[in-house]
């Protein structure tokens, strides 16, 4: 019996040990969940993902240091929202509002949080009240708007439209589009509680700062070696996290030896609270999602320019693996490619392909093609313009290569 007994207690410590590792891997798939978005989202609103909202706040006390120690970004969790401070190190201009096209549609973005200001959640008003108040305050700076002109009218419809899908403004009655065609026509709006968290919070009075290097700095540092150190240490961090790929040719000077000693403890802590995959290649210290994520966009990327860049990955490995294929890498392993080349490459790529391409890429120009290209490799650091006639592609593009099967054949991938 004593024989029976210990064998079915030892049955059901292993059933407890097996429940608790499936909780534990079941509790770290959330967190990781957690930071994923907090990284990729705007923020979190209570309202619209409450299952996710208070898995933040469940683990609020954790994420929160994880980040403000690693990276030196703030989390803030209210009764509606929770948004990660996302200061990027170097600002890149894919960084931006997409749906943004100039300049202006930053600039009235930000007066319209300046009139939101003084409003208290709930609180209505109509657009021309709105685009009043903000006429005369830039004008009083010195600033141009005007609203018989069509092409400012849209400029602040653009934004207006970006601060309703935020959830800042809620279109009552109407909304900024009739009005970007007519001035006489009018909307109703009201404000949310969302408005105070839009912008960044600033560790100190803007008039502090002498150079606008400085504004890149989530936190204020301490002006000793400490301090520094933390500095250099959130400035990593932050690059890895907000940037798609960062080569060793990327980094500061007094950052590389941070990254060269430290990439085993940064690799174990993007491991462990992203999932993230880390290894070391001769361009640089390199991190893969090993699984698909909805939160964050990888590449290649559902466009179809990055089924072109996949189909030019492949051209250039072909040509790479021939004798006589004209390409021959640098020391480093980048392939320097002059504008000439990289627009015949492509479009030898769009005449044989064409047939699977889309009216808008068989339409293109060799030179349209180029800018296409060349526009999204930079944007996924898989390449460079060293000037306005060479593009240097980076080692890491060669880790992919694209081509077309035929369903039914063996040639399907």
């Amino acid at each position: 019996m004593s024989g029976g007994n210990a064998g079915m207690s030892a049955i059901a410590r292993a059933k407890r040990a097996a429940r608790t590792e499936a909780a534990s891997a079941q509790a770290l798939e959330r967190k990781r969940e957690c930071v994923h978005a907090l990284l990729n989202r705007p923020w979190i609103l209570k309202e619209d993902d409450p299952d996710l909202y208070f898995a933040i706040r469940d683990d609020y006390e954790e994420l929160r240091d994880w980040f403000m120690d690693q990276a030196g970004l703030p989390l803030i969790v209210t009764r509606s929202l929770a948004k990660l401070e996302k200061t990027p190190a170097i600002p890149h201009p894919w960084m931006g509002f997409e749906e943004f096209r100039e300049v202006s549609d930053y600039v009235f973005f930000t007066y319209v949080l300046w009139y939101l200001e003084d409003k208290t959640e709930m609180d209505q008003f109509l657009l021309s009240e709105l685009v009043e108040e903000v006429r005369e305050q830039m004008n009083a700076a010195g600033l141009e708007a005007d609203w018989k002109i069509y092409h400012h009218r849209m400029s602040m419809a653009r934004a207006l439209r970006k601060l309703t899908s935020l959830g800042v403004l809620i279109a009552v009655d109407g909304d900024e589009s009739g009005w970007a065609q007519s001035e006489e026509r009018n909307a109703l709006y009201e404000c949310s509680s969302h408005a105070r968290y839009v912008l960044r919070r600033f560790p100190q009075d803007l008039t502090m700062y002498a150079r606008m290097e400085e504004l890149t700095d989530p936190i204020r540092y301490a002006d000793t070696p400490d301090g520094e150190n933390m500095r250099r240490r959130h400035r990593v961090y932050r690059r890895f996290l907000m940037e798609p790929a960062v080569l060793d040719r990327d980094w500061e000077a007094d950052l590389l030896p941070y990254v060269l000693t430290q990439r085993r403890s940064i690799m174990d802590h993007l491991q462990r609270m992203l999932g993230w995959e880390g290894r070391r290649y001769r361009e640089g210290l390199l991190f893969f999602h090993p699984e698909l994520t909805s939160e964050a966009e990888l590449f290649p990327t559902l466009a179809g320019v990055s089924d072109l860049v996949l189909l030019l990955a492949g051209e250039l490995r072909r040509r790479l693996g021939m004798e006589d294929g004209g390409l021959r890498p640098e020391p480093d392993g980048t392939i320097l490619l002059e504008r000439s080349e990289l627009e015949g490459m492509l479009l030898r790529l769009q005449e044989q392909h064409q047939t699977y391409w889309s009216k808008e890429y068989r339409g293109m120009s060799s030179a349209q093609l180029a800018e296409e290209c060349t526009r999204h490799m930079a944007e996924w650091r898989l390449g460079e313009w060293e000037d306005g006639h060479r593009f240097r592609i980076f080692p890491v593009l060669s880790r992919w290569s694209g081509e077309y099967g035929i369903a039914g054949t063996d040639d399907e991938p």
